[in-house]
C-alpha cells in the first residue's frame, strides 16, 4: 500500500565518504560547474529482460531524448535501438520467453492510460489492449510460457481485472472478474490461485488467497497490519509475503497453503520490501530497504546461504535480474554521486561485465558529490531523517545558499539513486537536504502514520526544523534557505510559503497539490481501491472532514504568500490537475511577489523528456540565482 500512495518518487543515493572529503579542497580548486544540457546528457537506463539465447538485454534508455527501447549485447554492451518515438515514452517489458518479439507499453505523453503492444521479429507493431480509455499493466508470464497475464480496468474504470492472453494468437480470457476492490500480487504457478488484498488505511491491509476451483477465498493475515503479498514458491505450496505484524518493519513470512501454518522467513532492522524466485527456483531474491537504501540478498535454496554479490567498487548494487536457465544475472549499481550503470555476471565464471557507461564522458565524477544521512531532532523532539547534499565549494569562508527537498507521497521517501536534478543544485552551489518527515515510509509503522490528519502541519514543522538545523552550519548561508518539491513536495513548499510565510526563503513547486478537496475529489478512477485509505490519511472531501482541508490547502491562503515562488507543471497530469497550478499562480499574483510559471504541454505527473527537463531545470537555477543566491547576471559588455 505504501508504494500506491507515491505520487511522485524523486529518489536519492546516500552513500558518506570520508575520503572524497579528505579531498574537498583539491577538488575544489579545480571544480567546474557545469551546464543543465551536460548534466542531462547523463543517460537513463533501466530494466534488463533477457532474451531466450541470453545474447542481449531488453532495457529502457533515454539517450535519443525520449524514452524508448534497446537491445544491449551481453557481450559487449553494443545498444541497438528497437523503437524510435520522438514523442511518447515507450517502456520495455519484456522479451518474449522463447523468441526474439518483445512485449512492451506506453500511454499518451504522461496521462497514464498505458495500453500493451507487441513488436514482432519482422519490425510490425500490434496493440494487443485498444481499448479506449482502459489501462492495462503485464503481470507476468505463465510457469508454461504459453501466454502472460495482465490487469485491465476495460470493464469497470474502478478495478483491474485480471486477463490471461495466449501467445500464438493474442486472444485473451478473464482468469479473474474483480468486483469488490482487490489488489491482487501474485499468481500461483498453476494459475488456481490468486494472492489478493484489500486496503484498511495507507499503512494496513489484509492478505488474501482466492482459488479460482473452490472459488474459496482466505485470509491470511490474523491481525490488522501491513501486508503484502510478493510470491508463490515453485510447488505453490507455499506463499511468500511481508508483513509488520510482530513489530514496527516488514518480516518477510512463508503461509504454507494446506496445513495454514506461518513461518518466518528473514527479518532485518528495517522493512524487508519483497521477495521473488528465479525461473526454476533456484535462488530466492530479496529486497531491503535499508534506511533509505536498497540493499538486495540473492539466495541459494540449495546451498542454504546467500551467495556473494559481485564487487563494483564504490557503488551499490540496486537491481538485479537473471536469465530463465539461471546461469547470468544483470544488475545495476551506482550511488548518490553516480548514476546507475548496467552490468552482466556469468554466476558460474564469475566474469563481469560492464555493459553502459551512463555518466556523460565530459563530467569529472569526482566534481559530483556524496551524500551523507543525517539526523535531527523536530520541535517535538521526534528524531528525523535527511539525506545531506553538501558542495565542494561550501566552507565557513564561503557559505552556500540551501534548499529543503521534500519528496513525493504522502508516504514516499527520498531513496538512494543518482539524482541529475540535485546534482545540478549541488554543483552550481546550493547545498541540499532532503527530509524524510514524518509520515515518510521506511521507518517504521509508527513514523509513517504520524501524519494522518495533520498534513500541512507536524511534516511541515519537521521541514522547518531542517531549515533550523542547515541554518547552524557552519558552511550554510542561513538568510538564504529555500523549499522544493515536487506532487506532494509542491504541496510542502506551497504550505510552507502561505502557513509559514517568513520561514524559507524562496519556493519551487513542481506539480503540488493546492487544493486538497479538488485533488481528493478528482483522484483516477483507477485508484478506488485505496480512496477510502486515502480519505482516512487525509480527510474525506465529502464530510465535515472539508472544513479542515481547506485549511490546509494554500489555494486559500495565497495571500500570505510574501516570497518568491516558481511553479512547473505538466498539462496532461491525472493526478495533480493543471487548475491546481494555474490557479495557485493567479492568487499569489494578486500578492505582487514574483512568480514564474513553467508549463510543459507534453508531459504528466513529473518531466520525463529530457529538452523538457533541460528547460525545467534551467529555470529553477536561474530563478534560484537571482531570488536565493541573489546574483545578478553579467550584461554583454560587462567584461
Amino acid at each position: 500500500m505504501k508504494k500506491l500512495l507515491v505520487l511522485l518518487s524523486i529518489s536519492l543515493l546516500i552513500i558518506g565518504c570520508k575520503s572524497e572529503k579528505k579531498n574537498a579542497k583539491e577538488i575544489s580548486s579545480t571544480l567546474k560547474e557545469y551546464s543543465i544540457e551536460q548534466i542531462m546528457d547523463n543517460e537513463s537506463v533501466f530494466g534488463g529482460s533477457f532474451s531466450f539465447d541470453k545474447s542481449k538485454l531488453l532495457v529502457t534508455s533515454n539517450r535519443s531524448g525520449i524514452y524508448n527501447m534497446y537491445t544491449v549485447s551481453t557481450s559487449d554492451g553494443t545498444f541497438t535501438p528497437v523503437t524510435a518515438s520522438d514523442s511518447t515514452s515507450v517502456w520495455a517489458t519484456s522479451f518474449f520467453p522463447n523468441d526474439n518479439r518483445i512485449l512492451f507499453n506506453k500511454d499518451n505523453n504522461g496521462d497514464e492510460i498505458d495500453h500493451l503492444f507487441v513488436k514482432n521479429t519482422d519490425g510490425s507493431i500490434k496493440e494487443l489492449t485498444p481499448d479506449k480509455g482502459a489501462k492495462a499493466g503485464f503481470y507476468g508470464w505463465s510457469k508454461d510460457q504459453k501466454s502472460f497475464y495482465y490487469a485491465s480496468n476495460k470493464r469497470d474504470k474502478r478495478f483491474m481485472d485480471i486477463y490471461e492472453m495466449e501467445i500464438e494468437n493474442f486472444t485473451s480470457k478473464v482468469i479473474y472478474e474483480n468486483k469488490e476492490g482487490y489488489d491482487v500480487s501474485a499468481i500461483s504457478n498453476n494459475k488456481n490461485i490468486l494472492a489478493l488484498s484489500k486496503v484498511i488505511n495507507t499503512n494496513d491491509s489484509d492478505l488474501f488467497l482466492f482459488n479460482r476451483t473452490t472459488k474459496k477465498t482466505t485470509k491470511i493475515n490474523k491481525t490488522q497490519s501491513s501486508n503484502s503479498g510478493s510470491s508463490f514458491s515453485m510447488n505453490d505450496k507455499e506463499f511468500y509475503y511481508t508483513t509488520d505484524a510482530d513489530g514496527e518493519f516488514n518480516t518477510l513470512m512463508k503461509y504454507h497453503i494446506q496445513s495454514e501454518n506461518i513461518e518466518k522467513v528473514l527479518q532485518k532492522k528495517w522493512d524487508v520490501t519483497g521477495c521473488n524466485f528465479t525461473e526454476n527456483g533456484k535462488y530466492r531474491v530479496t529486497y531491503i530497504n535499508e534506511d533509505a537504501k536498497n540493499a538486495i540478498e540473492v539466495y541459494d535454496i540449495a546451498a542454504g546461504k546467500n551467495i556473494e554479490l559481485p564487487n563494483v567498487e564504490g557503488k551499490s548494487i540496486t537491481n538485479v535480474g537473471f536469465s530463465r536457465d539461471e546461469t547470468m544475472m544483470r544488475f545495476y549499481a551506482g550511488g548518490s554521486h553516480t548514476p546507475s550503470n548496467l552490468y552482466v555476471y556469468d554466476l558460474e565464471s564469475k566474469k563481469q561485465t560492464q555493459l553502459s557507461d551512463v555518466l556523460n564522458n565530459e563530467i569529472d565524477p569526482s566534481h559530483m558529490v556524496n551524500a551523507e544521512v543525517i539526523r535531527f531532532p523536530s520541535f517535538d523532539g521526534v528524531i528525523i531523517p535527511a539525506i545531506y547534499y553538501v558542495p565542494h565549494q561550501a566552507a565557513a569562508n564561503n557559505k552556500v545558499p540551501a534548499l529543503v527537498w521534500v519528496h513525493g507521497g504522502p508516504g514516499g521517501q527520498t531513496r538512494q539513486n543518482f539524482s541529475s536534478t540535485i546534482q545540478y543544485l549541488v554543483n552550481h552551489g546550493y547545498a541540499v537536504l532532503a527530509v524524510n518527515n514524518r509520515g515518510s515510509s521506511g521507518y517504521g509503522k509508527t513514523f509513517f502514520q504520524m501524519d494522518d490528519l495533520n498534513h500541512g502541519e507536524k511534516d511541515l514543522q519537521d521541514c522547518i526544523e531542517g531549515k533550523n538545523w542547515l541554518a547552524k552550519q557552519p558552511n550554510i548561508d542561513s538568510e538564504k534557505i529555500g523549499i522544493i518539491g515536487g506532487s506532494y513536495g509542491g504541496y510542502m513548499t506551497m504550505a510552507a510559503l502561505t502557513f509559514a510565510p517568513e520561514e524559507f526563503a524562496v519556493g519551487v513547486n513542481l506539480f503540488g497539490v493546492t487544493n486538497w478537496m479538488r485533488t481528493l475529489k478528482s483522484i483516477p478512477p483507477y485508484w478506488e481501491s485505496f480512496r477510502e485509505a486515502l480519505y482516512k490519511e487525509l480527510g474525506d472531501p465529502f464530510s465535515a472532514d472539508s472544513v479542515r482541508l481547506k485549511e490546509i490547502s494554500p489555494l486559500f491562503h495565497t495571500d500570505k504568500v510574501t516570497k518568491p515562488l516558481i511553479v512547473l507543471q505538466g498539462t496532461k497530469d491525472p493526478r495533480v490537475l493543471q487548475i491546481e497550478s494555474d490557479e495557485i499562480v493567479a492568487g499569489v499574483k494578486k500578492n505582487g511577489v514574483p512568480v514564474e510559471y513553467v508549463l510543459f504541454e507534453d508531459e504528466g505527473h513529473g518531466f520525463v523528456k529530457k529538452e523538457n527537463q533541460i528547460e525545467s531545470n534551467s529555470r529553477i537555477l536561474k530563478f534560484l540565482d537571482k531570488y536565493l543566491k541573489k546574483e545578478v547576471p553579467l550584461k554583454k559588455g560587462d567584461l
